[in-house]
C-alpha cells in the first residue's frame, strides 16, 4: 500500500522582502519552537535560513490562483513556474516583472496570490506544528518581530 505523507510549515518572514536582520535569529527560533511545547503540542523542527537573493517562500499545495493586481485579470499558476524555471532558482535580484495578462510591469510580490506567500532573504519556519491553534496569532507575530527587529508575515505552506 502506497503512503502518502505531507508536510505543513508555518513560515515568518520580514515583510519588506530585502530584509535581514544583523543579530542572530536564535531568539527568534526559540521562541517559535516554545509555542508547541504545551501538553499535546509539537513541531518536527524549528529553524531559520538566511538568503542571498529575494527568494519565493511559497505556499506549496495551498496556492490555486494568481490575480494580476492591475487589471484583476487571472495569472495561471504555469506562468509563475515558468518565471521560476527561466530565472533559474527560487530567489531573484528584483521583483518587477512583465504580467501575461495585460503587459504592465509590476512587483510579484503586489500580485494577488488566493493564499498568502512572499518573498524574503530571512524566514523562520516550523515543521509540522501540532496545536490547538495552528496560526500563530497577532500576539504572537509581534513577539517575532519585536525580537527580530522587524515586522513579519507568516505563510502556511503545505507539501
Amino acid at each position: 500500500m502506497l503512503s502518502i505523507v505531507s508536510d505543513l510549515y508555518i513560515r515568518l518572514i520580514p515583510t519588506n522582502p530585502d530584509w535581514q536582520p544583523t543579530h542572530d535569529a536564535a531568539a527568534a527560533v526559540a521562541y517559535v519552537a516554545s509555542l508547541y511545547s504545551g501538553p499535546g503540542d509539537a513541531v518536527e523542527e524549528v529553524e531559520y535560513e538566511f538568503y542571498d537573493r529575494m527568494t519565493l517562500i511559497d505556499a506549496g499545495e495551498n496556492t490555486s490562483q494568481i490575480a494580476c493586481s492591475r487589471c484583476g485579470r487571472d495569472i495561471g499558476l504555469d506562468w509563475l513556474g515558468d518565471l521560476v524555471r527561466g530565472n533559474g532558482s527560487l530567489s531573484f535580484d528584483h521583483l518587477d516583472v512583465t504580467v501575461p495578462c495585460c503587459g504592465a510591469v509590476v512587483p510579484l510580490n503586489s500580485l494577488h496570490y488566493d493564499w498568502p506567500i512572499g518573498f524574503a532573504r530571512f524566514e523562520v519556519s516550523a515543521m509540522n506544528p501540532t496545536r490547538a491553534q495552528y496560526e500563530l496569532d497577532t500576539e504572537e507575530l509581534a513577539r517575532v518581530a519585536d525580537l527580530l527587529g522587524h515586522p513579519v508575515a507568516q505563510i502556511l505552506t503545505h507539501y
